[in-house]
């Protein structure tokens, strides 16, 4: 796909700054909200190309997210899932030409629906979830977000399921979750450059003109969670997860 600065028509700028704006809140505020933006970009610009425009407005809100959040985490959670998701960017370079993209986001979202039901079901019975003090449990999501990730940006609700899970408080959520994809999203730059050739010289000035609107998203976030109480805030980013999970079973 042509991605002149010039040829886009007025629907895909649209697209295109609505998605910057989605990725900003989600990534200050409520984590599974870039997830909608995912599939309307690949509809518009094309799978493949969509990951390459996509991977630098990430990494700008990572940034944003970061520096307002810059003291606010809870490193053994990052540490925990670093080394794990590092070896799913492995295993999705290698399987990248045999897994069919409609059967691995079934397959993901399968096992999400899992542990959203044991996440669930410990809540109702106002138990702990005992997985999540089990030795494999952080390393696993560290290695389903790295997967994910590399193959279609769809971390999201990895992440948010496994916070939700143990736990977290709001702040320390957000701020965990910014400094986790912070390091996850600025790796796979120069994957998404040398090996899949979909972040050029005509994307970055694309993604350049979409700053403004990732500012902008960024605020809104962190309006939104200065807003919420701390029940508030978990409903909210469980119903968000709920919805992210049935757009991978779709």
């Amino acid at each position: 796909m042509d991605f002149s600065i010039w040829t886009q028509t007025p629907m895909e700028w649209g697209i295109l700054f609505m998605s910057a704006f989605i990725i900003g809140m989600s990534k200050t505020g409520i984590q599974g909200l870039s997830l909608i933006s995912v599939p309307l970009m690949a509809l518009t610009f094309g799978a493949k190309p969509s990951t390459g425009l996509i991977l630098p407005i990430l990494c700008i809100a990572d940034l944003i997210a970061v520096l307002y959040y810059q003291r606010i985490a809870e490193w053994k959670y990052v540490f925990k899932l670093l080394p794990t998701a590092l070896a799913g960017f492995v295993l999705a370079l290698l399987v990248d030409k045999t897994v069919p993209s409609a059967g691995f986001k079934h397959l993901m979202g399968g096992c999400l629906v899992i542990v959203l039901l044991v996440m669930f079901w410990s809540e109702r019975k106002g138990k702990e979830n005992r997985l999540s003090s089990c030795w494999w449990y952080g390393p696993l999501f560290g290695l389903l977000g790295g997967f994910t990730t590399m193959i279609g940006n769809a971390a999201g609700p990895v992440m948010a399921i496994y916070l939700l899970s143990v736990k977290m408080p709001k702040y320390s959520f957000v701020g965990t979750n910014a400094w986790f994809f912070l390091a996850i999203n600025y790796l796979k730059i120069p994957v998404q450059i040398f090996a899949w050739d979909n972040i050029t010289k005509q994307t970055l000035i694309l993604d350049a003109c979409t700053t403004p609107f990732i500012l902008l998203g960024g605020v809104a976030g962190i309006l939104l969670i200065k807003r919420l109480p701390e029940k508030g805030f978990r409903s909210l980013t469980t119903a968000v997860t709920c919805l992210s999970v049935l757009m991978l079973l779709i």
